[in-house]
């Protein structure tokens, strides 16, 4: 796999740690609550489905993480399977709750997931 995937896939991951991290640890918090334009009212009702949704979006890290530390035949098959739930999450997400989601999680999972399976035809 060309390093170039490898990036691509590892900042894929790193997004999603980072909205663990808001989304588990800072909603409440002002730069919570203008990360995803929440009032403060909203982002304390919402604390909970929040703290649900960042550990998913951990999981996804994880996955991510393992598909780049795992041996090279279960390496492309994770990243396919991760970078793809990622890509779904995205345009759910996009059609149902912020259309930015679209381009903040969606278009890098699926640019990624295009190098991963570009590199992998090539091998």
């Amino acid at each position: 796999m060309t390093l170039l995937a490898k990036a691509l896939v590892a900042l894929v991951a790193l997004l999603h740690a980072g909205f663990l991290v808001i989304e588990m640890f800072f909603w409440n918090t002002p730069f919570g609550q203008r990360s995803f334009n929440l009032t403060p009212e909203f982002a304390a009702q919402s604390a909970v489905l929040a703290a649900n949704q960042g550990l998913y979006n951990g999981f996804l890290a994880a996955g991510l993480v393992w598909s780049l530390i795992a041996p090279k035949h279960l390496a492309v098959p994770l990243q396919i399977f991760f970078l793809g739930c990622v890509v779904v999450a995205g345009m759910f997400g996009a059609a149902t709750a912020k259309t930015s989601i679209l381009f903040i999680q969606a278009l890098p999972a699926a640019v990624a997931l295009a190098a991963v399976l570009w590199t992998r035809d090539r091998s």
